[in-house]
């Protein structure tokens, strides 16, 4: 297994399909705004003789926030600690050392993700979003 952080290494057709059609949050999504995505992202690619079988992208101003975005692991991939791997690869990152703040939103992996210190936000209350449900299925 290896991690890389090289978008040129990236299977773009491959996180696009998983993205639009097999994601519970970005079902319908475009080839061009994932590929937008990426350009502005510090990405992570997960390969198995070289084929690629994880991602994960990371949004950030690389000093006080980062949102963790798109992460998956392809089917026939899961349960062998793959995820777990790129979790850490995210976490280890010299450019995402030190920051205030690091958000994710899950509605499935939420007990990966606590393993590695994520869990509520102490204060929700303070929180708000624009949240656009199936907007990529219009």
């Amino acid at each position: 297994m290896e991690i890389k952080t090289d978008q040129s290494a990236l299977d773009i057709p491959l996180i696009h399909q998983f993205l639009s059609e097999q994601s519970t949050w970005a079902k319908g999504i475009s080839l061009a705004l994932v590929q937008r995505s990426i350009q502005h992202s510090l990405c992570f690619g997960v390969y198995l003789e070289g084929r690629q079988i994880a991602f994960a992208r990371v949004v950030s101003d690389y000093a006080t926030f980062a949102y963790l975005v798109d992460v998956f692991v392809i089917a026939e991939q899961r349960g062998k600690g793959y995820s777990k791997a790129l979790m850490q690869a995210v976490l280890d990152h010299p450019d995402l050392q030190g920051l205030r703040r690091f958000m994710l939103a899950s509605s499935d992996a939420r007990g990966l993700y606590a393993q590695f210190g994520f869990k509520a936000p102490a204060k929700p209350e303070i929180l708000m979003e624009i949240n656009k449900p199936n907007l990529y299925l219009q």
